[in-house]
């Protein structure tokens, strides 16, 4: 089995990939960016941007009846490995032990010139 979800509550893709896909065990959720989706504003600073970004991974998994609580995996994407430590301040206070393996790397640019981007897979 293979459901896309999608949601208006988080940024709508743009380009051929699904917000997220249900596999029924696992739910994979496509990198987020911090796209505000009611106003497509992108807020400034790491800070507001990893908000933003995990409030829209949060948005998506709430339309596949999960929570953050269901994620096993992220990947962070930055910018810049500068703003690893504000970075993670924020992802700290949105997960809860036993935390969720996590990889991040900074790569070269990201979509829209944003500061950090991330993906998440969740158990069901």
């Amino acid at each position: 089995m293979k459901k896309a979800i999608a949601t208006t509550a988080a940024p709508g893709a743009i380009g051929p990939y699904s917000q997220a896909i249900d596999t029924g065990t696992f739910v994979y959720v496509s990198g987020q960016i911090p796209v505000n989706p009611a106003t497509g504003e992108i807020p400034e600073g790491i800070t507001a941007q990893t908000a933003q970004s995990i409030a829209n991974f949060k948005a998506i998994l709430a339309e596949a009846g999960l929570s953050i609580d269901n994620v096993v995996k992220t990947t962070v994407f930055l910018a810049d490995m500068g703003d690893f430590a504000a970075m993670n301040a924020v992802y700290a206070e949105n997960f809860t032990e036993p935390y969720p393996a996590r990889s991040a790397v900074a790569v070269k640019e990201l979509p829209k010139q944003v500061l950090v981007e991330i993906e998440v897979i969740a158990l069901r």
